[in-house]
């Protein structure tokens, strides 16, 4: 019988890291095949959070401190075994699907309080104590999604000395928890030394919330990833934000799409796309002939999304002859501008 080398096995499996059911089944042929397997079974769960025995699974993991969140609900935590494995060290992307497990497993064990203040509170608790445990025990734990429950002292404090996390998406965060889970966040952007990319689409910030963050990444020096889309950003905004890019030699990749960002606004961006070296990446919502002026000379951005911009016509002429004249761009997002047909006398 040939044996293959340790290598051969990673790269067959992994090129099965997607079908579950066949994985699982060489995971029992022996002790070696499951060494490597198990690893890659849990390496991103996705809708697989939804899965009540995962859920199970998850609350053995929980340490003291993370049980006692749970004491004032009352609820009575799985008494099996600890897993033979550690598997929570081996989840890279926790996503919104892990608070549809928690709904659906406190629904399956009848935990429904009458009043949704109690319920929203009941649901946060296990949230909590379930995303303490992946930032304590995930090694691997790379993309991380979270709504106003990182205000949790617990939360705060295990996000503040991680490590391994380089991508938060902040999302349907409302009212108060708004404003909190901002203050939390500035804090984490001014000690994390290994947050890349932050998602904070439909986050509706306003000026002092851009101004906020804006202060904070002026001190930060490793995010290079920023997502703004569908924040109601208009002129105001945008304008700090173009006095950011003109010395922030960090941010490679900035997304403005679906804004209320007007051709003052896109003057003042495409001001500082004159003289920022380091963008790559630019999702817009406005621009006009202003942005066009500035590809000409811009001479990092490689990739530009214009989707729904309603450039029409004489923008879409504008915008061609500037990219006559510019050496860089090999990605251009144009749909749904409306650009039309020139018509001939």
């Amino acid at each position: 019988m040939i044996i293959l080398p340790l290598e051969c096995y990673y790269i067959i499996f992994n090129n099965l890291q997607y079908n579950y059911k066949n994985l699982y089944s060489c995971a029992l042929v022996n002790r070696q095949w499951c060494r490597i397997i198990i690893p890659i079974l849990w390496r991103d769960p996705k809708n697989h959070f939804k899965n009540l025995k995962l859920i199970k699974i998850f609350l053995l993991t929980l340490n003291v401190k993370e049980q006692s969140l749970l004491i004032p609900f009352k609820i009575t935590l799985p008494n099996h075994p600890k897993p033979l494995f550690e598997y929570t060290n081996y989840i890279t992307s926790v996503n919104n699907d892990l608070y549809d497990g928690v709904r659906n497993w406190l629904y399956y064990k009848r935990y429904k309080p009458t009043e949704y203040i109690l319920e929203n509170n009941l649901e946060n608790a296990v949230k909590c104590s379930l995303i303490s445990m992946f930032l304590r025990t995930g090694k691997n734990l790379k993309y991380l999604s979270l709504n106003e429950i990182i205000c949790n002292q617990i939360i705060f404090e295990n996000l503040y000395e991680n490590t391994t996390v380089t991508s938060i998406h902040l999302d349907n965060i409302c009212g108060d928890f708004k404003y909190k889970t901002l203050d939390v966040l500035v804090k984490i952007l001014q000690k994390n030394s290994t947050l890349t990319s932050l998602n904070l689409e439909f986050y509706l910030l306003d000026f002092e919330g851009v101004k906020t963050l804006l202060e904070a990444l002026y001190k930060n020096t490793v995010l290079n990833s920023l997502n703004l889309c569908k924040n109601q950003i208009s002129n105001k905004e945008v304008e700090a934000l173009a006095k950011f890019l003109y010395g922030n030699t960090t941010l490679t990749n900035l997304d403005l799409a679906n804004n209320y960002i007007r051709s003052e606004g896109g003057i003042a961006l495409a001001d500082a796309l004159y003289k920022n070296t380091t963008l790559t990446y630019l999702g817009l919502a406005e621009g006009g002939e202003a942005l066009a002026n500035a590809l000409c000379k811009n001479t990092t951005i490689t990739s530009l999304d214009l989707e729904y911009n309603e450039l029409e016509l004489e923008g879409g002429k504008a915008l061609a002859d500037a990219l006559c004249k510019n050496i860089t761009l090999t990605s251009l997002n144009l749909a749904s501008n409306n650009l039309g047909k020139e018509e001939k006398h």
